[in-house]
């Protein structure tokens, strides 16, 4: 499994983040593994909007934003 570091972090921000992960009851690293895998399962509108010119289909960006919010409701 890969290794991530983020440097920098804003003591604010560390400390909001240890408390959500406290109230959670999962350590800190649990905490933004499950952050990252939930963000990276959803796709960006610009990923579904790629995904859509590359299949050949016509989608409105209505029709299309109304499908990315009812996939991000869904998980």
């Amino acid at each position: 499994m890969a290794t991530v570091q983020i440097k920098n972090v804003p003591p604010d921000v560390h400390q909001i983040l240890r408390d959500r992960a406290g109230k959670a009851g999962q350590s800190l690293q649990a905490y933004l593994l499950a952050q990252l895998e939930e963000q990276a399962s959803k796709p960006t509108i610009k990923e579904l909007f790629e995904r859509v010119e590359h299949s050949g289909g016509r989608m409105s960006p209505a029709r299309a934003a109304k499908l990315v919010r009812e996939d991000r409701d869904s998980h």
